[in-house]
């Protein structure tokens, strides 16, 4: 048995884990709840009028927080909470061919950035979901974003980082554990999700 398998047996059995997970989560989540509203809805604010001008909303990240700008660009196009006109929504994390050509062509680091300037338009929003704030490619993306008019805004950790930096507004996740901040993420774009849809309207 590894020595980190041994550590993990130690720590108790899977009940416990999910428990001290739980705790951490709840933590997190009264954090945000007394900080993170004023940036949330500027943010919320900030994608509803793009979709509501006939503009989209952009969403980059990396590993898992690709994953969650999938999920969420898909609450929007698709259906969140009921139905609704579809809202303009893309996840800048989907297209392989792309993806592997410029990163192969260029650099990784400017797999979103590229995008943005291709695809992105003056009065779009872009929401980059990085749980270090230090990646390079949403980072370059937030600066691309910005040059174009484009609202740029971040979910990140505690740290927020250089992307924080970069964008228009973001809101930091005050926990350390990757695995915690991404289960705020969620949190939060659920949240903005659901209030792009009181912002937007649409319902029949």
């Amino acid at each position: 048995m590894s020595a980190r398998s041994e550590e993990r047996r130690q720590g108790g059995s899977l009940a416990v884990r999910l428990a001290e997970a739980a705790r951490a989560l709840e933590e997190v989540a009264r954090a945000l709840a007394d900080e993170a509203g004023p940036e949330l809805e500027r943010i919320a604010a900030g994608c509803a009028r793009a979709i509501e001008s006939g503009g989209k909303l952009m969403l980059a990240g990396n590993g898992g927080s690709a994953a969650q700008c999938q999920h969420l660009a898909t609450e929007l196009t698709c259906r969140f909470t009921t139905d609704r006109i579809a809202y303009a929504a893309i996840a800048l994390t989907t297209d392989t061919s792309f993806l592997t050509a410029c990163a192969n062509d260029y650099s990784f680091d400017d797999v979103f950035a590229r995008q943005v300037e291709a695809l992105g338009r003056e009065g779009d929003a872009l929401l980059l979901l990085s749980t270090s704030g230090r990646s390079e490619n949403v980072v370059r993306a937030a600066r691309a974003a910005r040059e174009r008019g484009i609202a740029a805004y971040a979910f990140t950790g505690t740290e927020g980082g250089a992307l924080a930096a970069a964008c228009d507004a973001s809101v930091p996740v005050p926990a350390t554990d990757a695995a915690r901040i991404q289960e705020a993420h969620l949190l939060l774009g659920h949240l903005l999700c659901g209030a792009i849809e009181d912002h937007v309207g649409g319902f029949g």
